[in-house]
């Protein structure tokens, strides 16, 4: 049985991740679900054999969404659904949530390729590795897609507002953080 969403990473917010104002700093953030990625990996079979082999998978695209801050101490679980799978990539999503308070603190989207490491170029998976990863999608496939999937980056403007210096000027957006 493969659980949907995986659960396969939890860590503790050390001090060296935290910046200037007191948080957990955004670059922690993309190795929090960095290491993820890596557990997720393993679990599905691309391990330090494979890559010895001279393959692996490359991010080739992350969004990551900052919702609420971590500090000192707060332990972070990082559950993960595949979203899609294909020849050469895969659509992975991460949450990222604070164990104690069962608060989703970040999220990231990412898109991930199969790479021929010597060639230095995506190829597609070999057959027993994309099987895998089509039984975990599979499995998340009765997961509802978070709503973070697919989120267009920009600034967000009341209907008729101009840009910098135009009437009314920009809409302010916090992404949900409270001021």
């Amino acid at each position: 049985m493969i659980d949907a969403p995986l659960a396969l990473y939890q860590t503790t917010v050390p001090r060296p991740w935290l910046d200037y104002n007191g948080h957990m700093s955004e670059w922690c953030y993309l190795l929090l679900v960095g290491d993820a990625a890596d557990a997720f990996f393993r679990f599905a079979g691309i391990n330090e054999d494979y890559r010895a082999a001279g393959h692996s998978l490359y991010t080739a695209e992350t969004h990551l969404h900052h919702l609420r801050e971590s500090g000192l101490g707060d332990r972070l679980a990082v559950p993960l659904q595949l979203l899609d799978v294909g020849a050469k990539s895969l659509h992975l999503f991460h949450t990222v949530r604070n164990v104690a308070t069962g608060d989703d603190v970040a999220t990231a989207e990412q898109l991930l390729v199969h790479v021929d490491t010597a060639a230095g170029r995506v190829v597609p998976m070999p057959d027993d590795l994309r099987e895998r990863l089509e039984e975990i999608r599979l499995a998340h496939a009765g997961l509802p897609v978070p709503p973070a999937v697919g989120h267009v980056m920009g600034v967000r403007r009341a209907p008729g507002r101009a840009g910098k210096g135009g009437p009314g000027g920009p809409r302010e957006d916090t992404n949900g953080l409270q001021p």
